[in-house]
């Protein structure tokens, strides 16, 4: 099945950390591996490209650590994840840069390219401002007769 790599999923989990002390200041590398359980050498590689982005700043010296570029209302999980994974990809042949050959006669490629522009929307609607609102997330309609998903998933990202 699909699955984010963690550096996706821990940079979402940074930027979480970062956006709760919006207005209040910069947060230390290491408040942020400490909360969220993750080694400050690969949180290192994580901001360093988010930062070099400009979804978020880096404060030098004493009581320096790390800010949002903008509002978090302004930033969307899309964002984050495209720097760091790149395009949602749900194939191979939707790679950009692998592409396919098969790609006129492929009954499937229109398929895996509707489930990655949806997927794509989703996370482009859901901004950090609805993490830190703990918001439930939209509630995708099942098939008749199949069972219905709850009310939403929490964001769930605090420890």
């Amino acid at each position: 099945m699909l699955r984010l790599s963690t550096k996706g999923q821990y940079g979402v989990r940074a930027m979480y950390e970062i956006a709760r002390g919006y207005n209040r200041g910069p947060i230390t590398i290491k408040e942020i591996s400490e909360r969220q359980d993750v080694s400050v050498a690969y949180l290192e590689q994580i901001l360093n490209t988010l930062r070099k982005a400009g979804i978020i700043s880096s404060v030098k010296g004493p009581g320096g650590g790390y800010v949002l570029g903008r509002d978090p209302d302004n930033i969307s999980i899309g964002a984050i994840l495209r720097e760091l994974e790149g395009p949602v990809a749900i194939t191979s042949c939707l790679d950009p840069k692998e592409g396919c050959m098969r790609v006129e006669g492929c009954v499937t490629h229109l398929l895996w390219k509707a489930l990655g522009e949806n997927i794509e929307a989703f996370l482009d609607k859901m901004t950090l401002r609805d993490l830190l609102r703990g918001d439930q997330f939209i509630e995708v309609p099942r098939k008749e007769g199949g069972k219905k998903a709850g009310k939403g998933v929490s964001a769930g990202l605090g420890r």
